[in-house]
């Protein structure tokens, strides 16, 4: 862990290069102590149906979720979820000048006991610093 998953409406997609920002939200986890880097997974999901505010279709949103372990502090956690927080709001800024976006983000405990894991990228990698 951590897992990003960011949910996005669809209409965001001509203004915004997502594999671009999944990359740069990566790149800013593995300045993270507190994640792993063999545990970093960005994924990004364009919504079809949503309905935000006033109903206007032209508005749009990004929510970045951070699913983690649980044990850190929330002192950790804080600066974690603002350090993504700031570069989503430095890489989107172009797109908020052109156009009505929400974004938030936040971070999810998850429960070690009641979330089996396995998987071969560790010993596929070709340096784990």
């Amino acid at each position: 862990m951590p897992h990003i998953n960011i949910q996005y409406s669809q209409n965001l997609q001509p203004d915004i290069d997502m594999q671009h920002f999944c990359e740069t939200i990566r790149q800013t986890c593995l300045t993270i102590e507190a994640f792993p880097m063999a545990g970093i997974r960005v994924r990004a999901m364009a919504v079809d149906y949503y309905a935000i505010a006033d109903g206007n279709p032209a508005h749009g949103f990004i929510d970045i979720i951070v699913r983690l372990r649980e044990g850190r502090s929330t002192e950790i956690k804080q600066a974690a979820i603002q350090d993504i927080f700031d570069t989503a709001k430095q890489f989107l800024g172009p797109a908020f000048e052109r156009r009505s976006i929400a974004l938030s983000a936040e971070i999810i405990d998850i429960n070690a006991e009641l979330s089996p894991k396995f998987g071969t990228i560790r010993a596929h990698l070709k340096n784990e610093g």
